[in-house]
């Protein structure tokens, strides 16, 4: 009987965890059906590749409130009628894991280097991203086929990483990859994006460990200089707070606990408070 109670249990789970991702889905896309899009080609003049990124986390009734009050103010991006992305990418690192080190350790001048797939349109990236001590991020990249032909697309990498990166790439290997969805936003004055993940999953490729956040989103505004940004007012009128969140970091640190992660303590446990709370209701 005892193993039938906790059978039970996991089944019932199991089965509650489904329906909220089912009610989650369908509230995210009733709340940005309700948007005007944006094609690429219009979204072309933002490319903000030298901004200021700020975060924010936020549970899944919380993204909800927060997509039905942009109404009015954002386009949604919008590409062969999708207004949902799905993401894969790939973070490399030294073998002592330098890069989460000197993240995790607070340091303001710091280095990613990652291969981002966009899987909808099978288009891949090597990416090189560095922030500086006045928290600004620049990103280069260029396209490669793919992360399986990496060696045979050295001649182009090992220049590029040359000119922009800290590191060789034969100092660095795959470390861990995540899959998540992505949400972009753009205001009507154009002078700003916001980007929402979630449905994060991540693989350690060291560890081999997995974990998921079904119930975490996190909310991204990105924008040149400090111009005016209607999202601030509606992120506060629905109780999202700014918050660091590297999926880098925080995906490792959920899948590799032989890493450092007392700085990280106060995050992963918001997140499992997210995560674990049963009481969550999303409509």
């Amino acid at each position: 009987m005892r193993n039938f109670h906790i059978f039970a249990i996991a089944y019932t789970r199991f089965w509650d965890n489904k329906t909220l991702m089912e009610k989650l889905h369908t509230g995210i896309t009733e709340r940005i059906e309700a948007l005007p899009p944006i094609t690429l080609e219009e979204m072309s003049g933002i490319k903000l590749m030298n901004r200021t990124d700020t975060k924010f986390v936020a549970s899944s009734e919380q993204l909800l409130a927060f997509l039905s009050a942009v109404k009015g103010e954002y386009y949604i991006q919008e590409i062969d009628g999708k207004r949902i992305a799905r993401y894969h990418t790939t973070y490399f690192d030294t073998e002592d894991c330098q890069m989460y080190t000197m993240h995790h350790c607070g340091r303001t001048v710091r280095e990613k280097i990652r291969v981002r797939t966009y899987l909808d349109s099978d288009t891949t990236f090597f990416e090189i991203k560095n922030k500086n001590n006045h928290g600004r991020t620049k990103k280069k990249r260029i396209r490669v086929k793919g992360l399986d032909t990496l060696q045979e697309e050295y001649g182009e990498i090992v220049p590029f990483m040359s000119k922009h990166a800290w590191y060789t790439i034969d100092e660095l290997s795959p470390a861990i990859e995540n899959w998540f969805n992505r949400i972009t936003l753009v205001n009507y004055k154009k002078t700003e994006r916001l980007t929402i993940d979630f449905n994060l999953e991540f693989h350690h490729l060291r560890s081999g460990k997995r974990d998921k956040l079904q119930r975490t989103a996190i909310i991204e505004l990105k924008r040149d200089g400090n111009v005016p940004s209607p999202a601030y007012e509606i992120l506060w009128r629905t109780r999202i707070k700014r918050s660091g969140f590297s999926k880098y970091c925080i995906g490792s640190a959920l899948t590799d606990k032989g890493l450092k992660r007392n700085n990280f303590k106060e995050r992963l446990t918001m997140i499992g408070k997210i995560e674990n709370n049963n009481k969550t209701q999303t409509t």
